[in-house]
């Protein structure tokens, strides 16, 4: 990596190479790259006169926009970690997350712990201070993303490189320097954040949602001819309506190269987007934050291996059973992953511990491997439950709920059953859907699951049920439900 610039400053010699070529456009507003180099060296400088070093943190809680950008890149340009958070977390859980590691500066909010500096969402620097270039820095950690984890304990997981990012790293995810690129996902979640951080090394233009609104979306990819993406289930299924609505309004034929990552696709979504960009544009990546290993599926690999993630392609992964032993192919069993031998770590914790056999780390998931070594999903170990000692995966249900053309989400847990306790838990589903009723739902999934699966519950809400990441708080809908349950019999 020694050969390789800090980001800082491969910033600006893009700056140099083409100081008018576009940056980042986010709301209608664009940055070229001369403007962003200079207004980030500025920045760089008001935060180092109210304390930030090589080497320190700053945590950024403001939402997706060029101001986030901004504060990200001046981080860098000092040697500091940027430690991105959502801007909708409750102050108790910023709070433990701060409390993980002293921080040098909070941007856009006040530190609820009254222990560090921060400066509010809007911060612009005073105009007398130079915007000329900086020293060069190497921050000793590139990013340090936060996680409650499958506990609900906070944890941050810092990078296990620094900022020396090589824009080879992109070439792998098919990305070229002269792509514009399309983030739709929050800037504080890793899908975001390793998107932005691969698009500003390559030079990308990178147009930026500050929120995610699918006809905004394909209006973008439309207007500004997006050729590069990476999303998550929940966007691509909420994409589908609206594009099928009105598809002539609409061009993605620019799109080269579509991503989805983050959490398990669907079946007939992701055909749904094969059949709409072509088996070559769409691929998916299964790895977590941490990045021990990596697996990569094309569109072509998937229509002859459907609803697999693909072949490992970085790192080591193994599929285990409670006992430790490996299981043989197509037995499902937790799987555990590492770096390829003699390589460097590529993460630490910091609040948390990864559950660890023998150097090799679990994330939760449960899985298997074909004999073709291809790996597949079941679920988290955390969501699965039993239905009459018979185990039951809630993404298996909703990806048979998603398959009908009128869910827009779903989300599916396991709850006590208040009827009789012979079944020990039932599955119950909520649906954002229109024009649907619970009889609807149950007669579309009889025949696309067994009995023993189908919801004995189906309630029914307006609003999506995963956030732009694609994340749902699974634990805390399950603590409702059981609530309500508990005060109907009481």
């Amino acid at each position: 990596m020694a050969d390789v610039a800090p980001i800082g400053t491969q910033v600006s010699l893009l700056a140099e190479q083409a100081p008018g070529a576009p940056a980042v456009t986010c709301a209608g507003r664009t940055l070229t790259r001369a403007e962003l180099d200079a207004s980030t060296n500025r920045l760089a400088r008001a935060y180092a006169e109210l304390g930030v070093a090589q080497g320190d943190y700053v945590t950024i809680v403001l939402p997706n926009s060029i101001e986030w950008v901004q504060a990200v890149l001046a981080t860098w340009k000092l040697g500091a970690t940027p430690q991105p958070l959502s801007p909708s977390l409750p102050d108790s859980e910023l709070a433990g997350l701060l409390g993980l590691r002293r921080r040098a500066l909070v941007v856009g909010r006040d530190d609820p712990t009254g222990e560090n500096k921060s400066v509010p969402a809007g911060f612009a620097p005073d105009h007398a201070i130079s915007d000329g270039p900086l020293p060069e820095a190497v921050s000793p950690v590139f990013k340090a993303m936060a996680s409650g984890g499958s506990t609900g304990r906070p944890k941050l997981i810092e990078s296990g490189g620094d900022s020396r990012f090589p824009p080879a790293a992109g070439y792998p995810l098919g990305a070229q320097h002269d792509d514009v690129n399309l983030i739709s996902v929050p800037l504080s979640h890793n899908t975001g954040f390793t998107t932005f951080t691969i698009g500003l090394v390559q030079g990308h233009h990178i147009v930026l949602m500050p929120r995610f609104e699918p006809h905004e979306f394909l209006r973008l990819v439309t207007e500004h001819r997006v050729t590069f993406l990476a999303t998550v289930p929940t966007i691509m299924q909420r994409l589908l309506p609206v594009y099928r609505a009105d598809p002539d309004a609409y061009d993605l034929s620019s799109i080269r190269r579509f991503w989805h990552l983050a959490s398990m696709c669907p079946p007939a979504v992701k055909q749904a987007w094969i059949d709409l960009l072509g088996p070559d544009a769409v691929w998916e990546l299964y790895g977590g934050t941490e990045l021990q290993a990596l697996t990569f599926i094309s569109g072509a690999q998937w229509l002859t291996h459907p609803g697999s993630v693909g072949v490992v392609v970085a790192g080591e992964m193994k599929v285990l059973d409670d006992d430790g032993n490996e299981c043989p192919p197509g037995v499902v069993g937790e799987i555990y992953m590492r770096p390829s031998p003699g390589s460097a770590p590529t993460y630490r914790y910091v609040g948390a511990t990864a559950k660890n056999r023998d150097g090799w780390d679990s994330l939760g998931d449960l899985g298997y491997f074909d004999e073709d070594g291809f790996l597949y999903l079941n679920d988290r170990r955390v969501d699965m439950f039993t239905v009459g000692g018979r185990n039951v995966y809630p993404a298996e249900i909703e990806s048979a709920l998603c398959a009908h053309p009128d869910v827009l989400s779903c989300l599916v847990v396991g709850v006590p059953d208040p009827n009789s306790g012979d079944l020990g838990q039932v599955p119950h589903a909520i649906v954002q859907a229109d024009g649907l009723d619970q009889a609807d739902v149950i007669e579309f999934l009889s025949e696309r699951i067994e009995r023993y699966k189908l919801p004995r519950f189906v309630e029914f809400t307006d609003t999506p049920l995963r956030d732009d990441a694609g994340k749902a708080r699974r634990s805390a809908v399950r603590e409702e439900i059981i609530a309500r349950q508990a005060a109907r019999s009481s």
